[in-house]
């Protein structure tokens, strides 16, 4: 998420796992170019070792798309995906990359059209029930409105990128239960990790409907959430406050990044 727009915390969320393929089967996927949308949790905030060329979009070396493209070698790759992205961005700014010869999108989005920064900044510094509240404000709209604007960014790289096997990869749950942990009271772990299963769902449903793959990494971050011996998630961090909930380095390549590759 942008740091300008993220002087709270950020977001979270978006998946569940399913399967579905458009255009170029599973294993044609590599031969063809490599184009990477979407938000912070794309970009690679909170990995570190961002390209001083991409400015306030914190792109990462560190980050899964740039992890796979070192991998994989595929015929050309764009790394677009940008910190603070919502919908609109990616519709404005991230999908000029995509054409015929595209045969591999991944993209996370949604968490900031949702406004889980706002949640996120709510939940730490105000009550329970003022948590809550603005939980439900955000699950509204994931009802009401994210639905039509992911239908909007998945036509359009389905028109611009006909051949492309698109994978859309989740956000993980941000905390571990039945450890012992300071913070955050138990009533806000719960209730913002059923925020992002429920956003989860919602971006399930309308990728499957478009054909898309799913990859769900909350059962590869699991046991590596906030409170864990070994979190893959930033908790809080007030020399940083942009890197606040996202994942680190070992996130991108213990957790996203095989996630990816098995479905890409």
């Amino acid at each position: 998420m942008r740091r300008s727009r993220l002087t709270g915390f950020v977001t979270s969320l978006l998946l569940a796992a399913g399967l579905g393929l458009t255009g170029a089967g599973h294993a044609n996927a590599a031969t063809g170019g490599y184009v990477a949308l979407g938000d912070s949790y794309s970009s690679g905030v909170g990995a570190g070792s961002y390209i001083s060329s991409s400015g306030s979009c914190d792109r990462s070396t560190k980050a899964y798309p740039y992890l796979w493209n070192a991998a994989h070698s595929p015929s050309s790759f764009a790394f677009n995906a940008c910190s603070g992205a919502t919908t609109d961005d990616v519709m404005a700014g991230q999908l000029g990359s995509l054409n015929s010869s595209t045969s591999l999108v991944s993209i996370t989005i949604g968490g900031n059209d949702a406004g889980f920064s706002d949640v996120m900044t709510t939940c730490v510094i105000q009550s329970d029930s003022a948590c809550l509240s603005r939980i439900a404000t955000a699950e509204a709209y994931v009802d009401s409105t994210l639905p039509g604007k992911l239908d909007a960014v998945y036509n359009a790289i389905s028109a611009k990128a006909p051949n492309a096997r698109v994978v859309v990869l989740s956000y993980p749950r941000f905390y571990l239960f039945g450890q012992t942990c300071l913070g955050l009271s138990d009533t806000k772990r719960s209730a913002i990790n059923g925020a992002a299963d429920y956003m989860d769902a919602a971006i399930q449903k309308r990728a499957q409907a478009h054909g898309f793959v799913f990859g769900d990494v909350r059962s590869a971050f699991s046991t590596h959430e906030i409170c864990s011996g070994d979190s893959w998630l930033h908790s809080v961090n007030w020399l940083d406050i942009g890197e606040s909930y996202h994942p680190t380095a070992s996130g991108h390549s213990g957790g996203y990044l095989p996630v990816f590759t098995n479905n890409a």
